[in-house]
């Protein structure tokens, strides 16, 4: 947990400073950012962006990759969302943004997927409304492990910024830091997670090309400075098993849900080509893509943003009809 964070986002800097580099229609104010809570799991506290509405014929749940949180996400996807009338929660998970992890553990890329299954669960238990799960960049694969381990029938859908197999080395040598971190940096990982060293923190902008997560200069400022997104730490427990977990179900057998890939064109950290081969693989469901025109990684342009939220808004209301 980082100390220095507040506990809401309502008193933090950093999203309202990002913010300037999304198109005004955007711009969340005090009166139209979302609610904010808590959800205890397992002794952590995690916490929820919420656009409540009861109204709403469907859910759509929100999840931040390594180098962003849940408010990132409620900027570019969850506010528009709801303007159309879907509920949408947006969460941080262990070790990001806002939430605050048990003192004394050390989760694990395995608890992350943990807890987003058991969150999917409390919000069925608390209404029987469908529920799509979005992820940006590494949340596009955790999207993907939390449908195969989940309950038939706990997803209507799911929608993926990118999916990226860690496990290939392919995959690693495109998206590391540099080379030799994506040949050596796997192994050693490895070794220490099996030490006391485990609990050690590494930043994620040195194990992760996380200059290229925005293309807007100005904006990549913001979110290096930013020790609840870009400029975090994790552990190396946590970078060993995202870099080696396998799904419960491979792609091969993937049969929970329809799978939608929207695709920042100008994506300088996880072009196209590296999701390609494993939505490849899976045939039992439809796998849509959408190419996001002008959009980075995480995207800030126009009119990249308004395709990923009508592509996502058709893809929920079709898929939860």
């Amino acid at each position: 947990m980082n100390t220095t964070a507040p506990a809401y986002y309502r008193d933090q800097q950093a999203w309202r400073d990002l913010q300037r580099f999304l198109p005004e229609r955007l711009r969340l104010t005090d009166a139209t950012a979302p609610e904010e809570e808590y959800w205890t799991w397992r002794g952590h506290r995690v916490h929820l962006d919420r656009y409540r509405d009861p109204e709403a014929k469907a859910k759509v749940v929100l999840h931040h990759g390594v180098g962003t949180n849940g408010r990132q996400m409620s900027l570019v996807l969850g506010a528009p969302l709801a303007r159309r009338g879907f509920e949408t929660v947006a969460l941080d998970n262990l070790g990001y943004g806002l939430t605050q992890v048990r003192r004394g553990s050390t989760p694990s890329y395995d608890d992350w997927v943990d807890l987003v299954v058991d969150f999917l669960a409390f919000e069925q238990s608390r209404d029987d409304r469908p529920i799509v799960l979005y992820g940006l960049s590494a949340g596009g694969m955790l999207t993907y492990h939390v449908a195969a381990k989940a309950p038939r029938g706990t997803l209507r859908g799911i929608v993926g910024m990118t999916f990226l197999d860690q496990r290939e080395q392919a995959v690693r040598d495109e998206t590391a830091h540099d080379r030799l971190t994506a040949r050596t940096g796997g192994p050693l990982m490895g070794l220490l997670a099996r030490t006391p060293a485990a609990s050690l923190k590494y930043p994620m902008s040195l194990a992760s090309k996380m200059s290229a997560l925005a293309n807007d200069p100005g904006a990549m400022k913001v979110f290096m400075k930013d020790r609840t997104s870009a400029a975090n730490r994790v552990s190396v427990r946590f970078l060993d098993r995202y870099m080696n977990y396998a799904p419960a179900v491979e792609p091969e057998d993937f049969d929970a849900c329809p799978v939608l890939l929207t695709q920042p064109a100008e994506d300088r950290w996880t072009p196209h080509h590296l999701s390609v081969p494993f939505l490849s693989r899976i045939t039992r469901v439809p796998v849509d893509t959408v190419m996001l025109e002008n959009a980075g990684h995480y995207p800030l342009e126009e009119p990249g943003l308004r395709q990923m939220q009508d592509a996502i808004a058709g893809f929920v209301t079709e898929r939860t009809a």
